[in-house]
């Protein structure tokens, strides 16, 4: 007897199945937005605590601090292997040729122009200003000795005692100088030796990301001790001058994207940003979701590719600028400084307002594309300019996870932005292909690239990686 079934009973199965309602997947919350649904609800608890029981919401002050300590903790690593891998970037920038150079520059005056506009802003509104939060303790940070007046001063506080010492002292310029130092010097290594020294350093680099990430999962916690004490010591004063500040640093990024940035790509190849925008539509809902701009890294590099730019140049532009060009963080960094300034009645000058923003053009080649690292950048940066400042971070917390999607937009659109233009500068885009895809021309359609993860993306970009792993046996030349 055959067991194959009659062509009624197929028929009768398959009907069965196109009239079964098709099951649809149950959409799974990932592991960033139970995040930020935690910060929320922690905030709002911090906040009702704060008006409800001013005394106890002050007890709790202390989870704020040690979530400041914890991102602490972090600088210096970060900074250390971020700076050297940046460094390897420069390099592998100055292989390229002409495109590798105009990117650097241009990310370079982007993001001291973006400080700049986030001092001016801050200036202007003073977002901080009627709060008073008390500055911390400078003896509790080793950054906090008294330190010697003039430029020599300066130069004595940046030299370490040790290399070593440099990493654990607390003292971020020293940790930026001893990372520049070993940066420059793998550089005038040859390949042999400056590859297996830069992937060693890129391997630790991912380490301490991943302790990062595992910090901010904290961040609930800390978040909900920092806004309960701010709001038990001031009131609703805190949460309307904080909602100031995001609120400030939100139209910022917006105008900054529109009119500085849509002004430049008008001016130099005719393209539209509403029509980038547009383009880039799919990628901005990955960004806000996940607060990082480095899970569209993929996307991007697929994208402009596809919109008429040379791979090569997209293969250096793109990478480098997720390094050095973070104009949204440029303009976080400094509206946020000023803030605590404010808030801790410690106004700068504008000598100091100056001094401030060369310390930051520097930290803030820290801020990767990591969810968490703008934060920790901003510690960095306030702890060498003035270590008392540090403690009016955890005053930020409360807020800081609804500004960084605004920063992880800017510094996407802005690499976006810079590599239309650096193509036009080098020659190495076809404009009417661009005009054609961002008018729809021509509908986007991905290719491989776009589905690899960030980390494959940019090996795969790159024509000559600045990190290899080493094809050498251990113990072997």
């Amino acid at each position: 007897m055959s067991s194959q079934e009659s062509p009624e009973q197929d028929a009768t199965t398959a009907s069965s199945a196109a009239a079964s309602p098709a099951v649809k997947p149950k959409k799974k919350i990932n592991k960033s937005q139970w995040l930020y649904i935690t910060v929320i609800i922690a905030i709002v608890a911090g906040v009702i605590l704060g008006l409800v029981a001013p005394g106890v919401a002050s007890n709790v002050k202390f989870l704020g601090t040690m979530f400041v300590n914890l991102i602490k903790m972090m600088i210096a690593p970060i900074i250390f292997c971020t700076i050297v891998v940046g460094v390897g970037h420069v390099r592998e920038a100055a292989t390229v040729g002409k495109a590798g150079g105009m990117a650097l520059v241009y990310f370079i005056i982007m993001s001291t122009f973006a400080l700049a506009i986030g001092l001016l802003v801050g200036n202007l509104l003073d977002p901080g200003n009627g709060l008073s939060i008390a500055p911390g303790d400078s003896d509790k940070y080793p950054g906090g000795e008294q330190k010697s007046d003039g430029v020599q001063g300066i130069i004595e506080e940046i030299i370490p005692d040790t290399m070593v010492s440099s990493l654990t002292s607390g003292e971020i310029l020293q940790a930026l100088f001893i990372a520049l130092l070993v940066g420059f010097a793998v550089q005038a290594m040859p390949n042999k030796v400056a590859g297996p020294v830069l992937y060693a350093v890129e391997l630790g680099q991912q380490v301490v990301f991943k302790v990062m990430a595992m910090v901010l999962w904290v961040a609930p916690i800390g978040a909900f001790g920092a806004m309960a004490g701010v709001v038990g010591e001031t009131g609703m004063d805190a949460v309307w001058s904080l909602m100031k500040l995001m609120l400030a640093f939100w139209i910022t990024c917006i105008l900054f994207i529109t009119m500085v940035l849509g002004t430049m790509l008008k001016t130099v190849t005719g393209l539209s940003i509403f029509k980038l925008l547009r383009y880039l539509g799919s990628e901005y809902l990955l960004i806000f979701g996940t607060s990082s701009s480095e899970s569209a890294l993929p996307q991007l590099i697929d994208k402009m590719g596809f919109a008429g730019v040379d791979k090569s140049t997209v293969g250096i532009v793109v990478p480098t600028g997720y390094s050095f060009n973070l104009d949204g963080t440029a303009i976080y960094l400094t509206m946020s400084s000023i803030f605590i300034a404010e808030a801790m009645d410690m106004p700068m000058s504008i000598g100091e307002q100056v001094s401030l923003m060369v310390i930051m053009i520097i930290a803030s080649k820290g801020a990767a594309g990591v969810s968490g690292a703008g934060i920790a950048t901003l510690a960095a940066g306030l702890q060498a300019h003035e270590p008392q400042m540090l403690s009016g971070v955890d005053t930020i917390l409360g807020i800081d996870k609804f500004m960084s999607e605004a920063r992880s937009l800017t510094n996407f659109t802005g690499n976006a932005v810079a590599t239309f233009l650096v193509g036009k500068w080098t020659k190495s885009i076809d404009l009417q292909r661009a005009h054609d895809v961002l008018d729809r021309k021509v509908e986007y359609t991905s290719s491989e690239v776009a589905e690899q993860t960030p980390v494959e993306a940019f090996v795969g970009a790159n024509p000559q990686p600045a990190v290899q792993e080493p094809q050498t046996e251990i113990g072997k030349p």
